[in-house]
């Protein structure tokens, strides 16, 4: 079975779908590596390190790609990309599918099975294959540096000779894997953390961090698979009339607040970002989705109202090297789920297979994604 490694094209992407050892990891297991040339060399791996453990570097993406039986990327490739591929090959990457229907037409009319890491099912037995969580782990963690960097005091509590620091107060939204991993860094750092979500089960973990939880006295949420899928306006408002007294007081605001299959909700307004003290800095995780914070922009930071505000949309790629080996084991171990050196198993009532796939012989078979796109048309 023929592998494909690309070089990712994303703005400011670094990240690599697989590393050395990995490959070299495959290849004992009979797989056949061909990467693209340099496609590690952003996250520190370079072409020699690859050939060492066993793969073959391609200086022409067409030639890869033409004999290839999966291609493996970190993010959905680009339409040219995949009319590069391969009738009836196979795609492994992040796809968020609902968001890329040029691609999932291509991906349809080449008979092309594409499987998504962002669609991998929460369950215990594929936490391995967990793509999603290792790298909000990873940026989570990030997000915190970049806000006490952008910060213009230091987070812990200081007793000095001339007087004493209070600590730093920190407020984030979201206790999903990144937002609780920006809870243990900050903590770490010495700051006050507040912390708020609308699922009033993340509050135990929360707690066990350190972090005080801002529990909202409302009904309207709807999670599945851990994550919220629906979220009413009157919870909305509760949550705000709660933040609000909060957020003034808080030095660096993180937003991690994401709702699968559509826009980011808008928990940060401009009235709040006003009522925040000069110097103080905002961190929007979710740019990318539209953004918590009103006056966040795209891979921009700005100073609106005396607030830094970042809106850094791929934070794992500012740590390429731990990313690139977290999601490279996340990335094979699905592989190696789904199929053998001689071809893919297809079991598809398997709930990691029946989870993942989107499309499949022409058709577009995974019902979520189905139904998000048949809303947009």
């Amino acid at each position: 079975m023929n592998i494909a490694v690309l070089k990712e094209g994303k703005l400011s992407e670094r990240r690599v779908a697989l590393t050395p050892d990995v490959v070299k990891s495959l290849t004992k297991a009979g797989f056949k590596c061909g990467i693209e040339s340099d496609a590690g060399h952003a996250s520190g791996f370079y072409d020699g390190a690859y050939e060492a453990a066993g793969g073959i570097i391609f200086p022409d993406r067409a030639a890869l790609l033409k004999d290839s039986d999966v291609l493996l990327k970190v993010n959905a490739p680009t339409p040219e990309e995949a009319l590069l591929m391969r009738d009836g090959s196979a795609l492994i990457s992040f796809l968020y599918a609902y968001t890329v229907p040029e691609l999932v037409d291509i991906c349809l009319s080449k008979n092309i099975s594409a499987f998504a890491m962002d669609a991998v099912p929460r369950i215990s037995r594929a936490q391995k294959m967990d793509a999603l969580s290792s790298q909000a782990n990873l940026g989570g963690y990030k997000a915190v540096l970049l806000g006490a960097n952008a910060l213009g005091k230091i987070f812990p509590l200081m007793m000095t000779a001339a007087g004493t620091i209070t600590p730093a107060r920190v407020l984030i939204f979201g206790a999903g894997v990144a937002g609780l991993q920006a809870v243990a860094t900050a903590k770490r750092l010495g700051a006050v953390v507040e912390v708020t979500d609308v699922r009033p089960e993340t509050k135990e973990q929360v707690e066990s961090l350190g972090g005080r939880f801002l529990e909202v006295q409302a009904e309207g949420v709807k999670t599945e698979g851990g994550y919220a899928r629906e979220v009413s306006a009157e919870y909305l408002q509760k949550q705000k009339e709660l933040i609000t007294k909060h957020i003034a007081d808080a030095d660096l605001v993180i937003t991690t607040a994401l709702v699968i299959g559509k826009k980011a909700p808008l928990l940060v307004t401009e009235e709040m970002v006003a009522s925040m003290k000069p110097g103080s800095v905002i961190v929007d995780m979710a740019v990318e989705s539209g953004g918590n914070c009103a006056l966040s922009e795209f891979n921009q930071t700005v100073v609106r109202h005396g607030v830094t505000i970042i809106g850094e949309s791929n934070l794992p790629a500012m740590v390429p090297v731990n990313a690139s080996e977290l999601y490279a084991k996340n990335i094979s171990t699905l592989l190696l789920h789904l199929a053998t050196k001689d071809g893919f198993k297809w079991e598809m009532d398997e709930e990691v297979t029946k989870g993942s796939l989107i499309t499949h012989q022409g058709e577009l078979v995974h019902q979520f994604t189905r139904e998000i796109l048949a809303k947009t048309v």
